[in-house]
């Protein structure tokens, strides 16, 4: 299992989700991020997933 980091911003630049999401791939860590976000209505926010590796698997600006 990995650990991924999935955070959000305001557009103000305050971070209002800071998560890790733990799963055993980058798509699975991807579509768990993509829930995460749709149940917290966050779609539209600023966000990023990244990997334990340090790329960028989610992006939204």
């Amino acid at each position: 299992m990995n650990t991924y980091a999935l955070t959000a911003y305001e557009s103000n630049g305050e971070k209002i989700l800071d998560e890790t999401i733990t799963a055993q791939s980058d798509s699975e860590a991807k579509e768990q991020g993509e829930a995460r976000l749709a149940e917290l209505n966050m779609q539209e926010k600023t966000h990023r997933l990244t990997s334990p590796k340090g790329q960028l698997l989610l992006f939204h600006r």
